[in-house]
Formats: C-alpha cells, structure tokens, sequence
C-alpha cells in the first residue's frame, strides 16, 4: 500500500463525530439465543448508539503472541465453545470485515500485525448480534498480546482512542469478575448471587471505575486477595482496560446489567459517550 493509499484512508476514517466506547460484559454463549435479562440489557443499550462506520473488537477469547487485528473482508463467526446446544452453532453473524482500515490501524500503530485466519469469535457475535442485529458495520478484531502486561495493553488502547474520531465504535468484551473454576454450577442462572469474595471485588473496582481511577485498575493486581480471586487469570479483564483506555474526561459514562451471576462471575458492562 503506497503513501497516497494510506493518505486517502486517513480521510476515508476522518473527520467524524466522536463515537462511543462500550465494554461488554458477554457471559455465556447462549446469550446469544437466550431472552434474559443481559440481552434485554444490551438490546435497550442498542437504541442509544449511533451508526459507527466500523466496530473494532478487543475480545477476551482472542490472545496471541504479539497484536494482530483481522484483515479479511468476510470474517467467520467462530463457535469457539463445546457442549451446547445445537442451535447455538448455527448461529452466524455475517458482518463484513475491513481489510482497508486493518491496514490504517497497522499504519496508524506500529507493533500491530495483519490477520487472515481469524474471525469474530464469541466474545464478539454474541453481543454483536444484540447490539447490531442487521450485521452491516463492519467489525475488525484486534487480539490480545499474552506477552503484553497489564500496563502496555492501557497505553496500547490509549493509541487506539484516536479511531473514535474516525467513525469507529470501541468495543471491549470480556467480564471483569471471572473466575471459572470457582462457578456455582447449579445456579448458573442465578441473577445477583456471588460469593462474598467477588461481591467486594465487584464493589471495589466499580467503584474505581466510577471515580476514573484508572491507574488503580491498571494495578489490579494490588487490591487484595478478593480482586485477585475474582481475577484468577486476565483475559477477560484486559479487555476493559483497552475500553477505560479509549475514554476522554468529558464522556458520559452509563453502568448496565450491573450483576453477579453464578457466584463468581459479573455481567457490568459499561457506556462512554
């Protein structure tokens, strides 16, 4: 791609109202199928976003070695799951991608690499399909760097805060409480009941997001022992720090399906716009 390409791109991306940043607490994969009271909440969170000329996606279910972002023009819905029912792996969400603003993104941060072999996995088109049910923006994923800490994926989203300006709906999707090992299976449908380990964990890092504490987020690996349960590995937490990331001090900020489930996972999910 020559200067000129890249320059005509800048202008294709420019010059837009601000959009939004969302991070998505996406839970279980059958929310996608599923009438509930998370998809009810991400369905009313729909009606108060705008038209983005392309979603880019940080999913907890994309990690690699060094951060690359989908290039392809016709992303696959992956079923990146087992055990559920069949329905739920006929599901497809067939959103366009954007090989041309990968391009731009690669142009616009260095260390980011183009891909040809992903696609929009789970953390992606189950809320997508709530969120966008027509599939017409087009959606790039940018993976996350398991080599990366905690520190550099903040300053990495901080680079990626500029896309807001160019058309582009920031999109973080993980759960910010997520201990899996630790999951009430026989009430995995019991809406506001956590352990008392994740209820203080939920409580002090909503209250830090509240407060625009960023830094203290960004360390949360020194808040405590109940934090540190409620965040065993971080995946699924990362993705919150590129959303917080992408904020500016002067955006609106809306807290939704603000709920325990399980014992030890939450579905908070948040708004900046």
């Amino acid at each position: 791609m020559t200067v000129a390409d890249l320059g005509n791109l800048v202008k294709e991306f420019d010059s837009t109202p601000k959009m939004p940043v969302l991070f998505i607490g996406h839970g279980n994969p059958m929310n996608a199928i599923e009438e509930n009271v998370f998809t009810k909440g991400f369905r009313q969170m729909a009606g108060y976003l705008p038209q983005p000329k392309l979603i880019l996606v940080i999913s907890a279910h994309w990690e690699t070695r060094g951060t690359l972002v989908t290039a392809m023009k016709e992303p696959r819905t992956i079923h990146d799951f087992g055990g559920f029912p069949p329905e739920l792996y006929q599901q497809q969400y067939p959103a366009p991608g954007s090989p041309e603003f990968a391009a731009l993104i690669k142009h616009l941060v260095d260390e980011v690499e183009l891909d040809h072999q992903w696609g929009l996995d789970h953390g992606a088109w189950t809320v997508l399909k709530h969120l966008f049910p027509l599939a017409n923006v087009p959606v790039v994923s940018l993976s996350l760097d398991r080599g990366k800490d905690a520190k550099s994926h903040f300053a990495l989203g901080r680079e990626l805060a500029q896309l807001r300006s160019k058309g582009v709906l920031i999109l973080g999707s993980g759960n910010i409480v997520h201990n899996l090992r630790a999951v009430d299976w026989l009430k995995i449908n019991a809406v506001d009941y956590g352990y008392d380990w994740a209820v203080a964990a939920q409580q002090r890092i909503n209250s830090f997001i509240l407060d625009r504490n960023y830094q203290a987020l960004v360390d949360y690996d020194k808040l405590g022992a109940d934090v540190l349960q409620s965040i065993p590995t971080p995946e699924h937490y990362l993705p919150l720090l590129y959303s917080l990331a992408a904020t500016e001090a002067d955006d609106d900020l809306s807290v939704f399906n603000d709920h325990l489930l399980a014992g030890s996972l939450s579905m908070t999910s948040l708004l900046y716009a």
